[in-house]
């Protein structure tokens, strides 16, 4: 079992070597950040709150009924409503819950702590992403994702981000997580 464990993370970590490559400009480009190991965007932000721009929070739900999986980036201080949110994705009310983390690493390849759309490259169709609008509409410099690990912050222009999401195959639902639902 520690064997199959260890093959796993060497895999992991040379998917997470490939993130550069995929991504629009050349690497000195995108603004990247080590910091401590976090978990929760509460342990991240006073790594990162002096860079300017939005910075993200990612949720990785699955779909009670269908077993689809979804992507949930939104901006860092958003408050989510699990029920809410369902119903505008048209999933219906409770049927979203987090998903666990052998699911993330199948979909994703990556693990606890590491949710970020910049591993959507990984993933064979089978995740949705949904993207606050405040990324694209706050008038941001730079947005910030973990790049494919919890111990580092990389920043993108809001126009390389979505031709970075685009590339992977991925339409984003955008939808503006600071209106009520109607």
């Amino acid at each position: 079992m520690i064997t199959v464990l260890l093959r796993a993370r060497r895999r992991f970590s040379m998917l997470r070597l490939e993130l550069p490559v995929r991504l629009p400009h050349p690497p000195a480009s995108h603004d990247a950040r080590c910091a401590p190991q976090v978990f929760t965007v509460e342990e991240m932000m006073p790594h990162v709150q002096h860079l300017k721009g939005g910075h993200s929070k990612n949720l990785f739900l699955r779909d009670k009924k269908k077993k689809g999986f979804w992507l949930v980036t939104v901006l860092h201080d958003r408050q989510i409503n699990l029920n809410e949110l369902a119903k505008k994705l048209g999933v219906g009310s409770g049927n979203l819950r987090f998903a666990d983390e052998n699911a993330m690493l199948e979909k994703l390849k990556v693990g606890q702590g590491c949710a970020t759309p910049l591993a959507l490259f990984c993933d064979q169709g089978d995740v949705k992403f949904v993207l606050d609008a405040g990324f694209l509409e706050g008038g941001h410099e730079k947005v910030y994702f973990h790049p494919m690990t919890n111990s580092a912050t990389m920043g993108l222009s809001p126009e390389d981000f979505m031709k970075f999401v685009k590339s992977t195959g991925h339409d984003p639902i955008i939808i503006h997580f600071d209106e009520d639902s109607k």
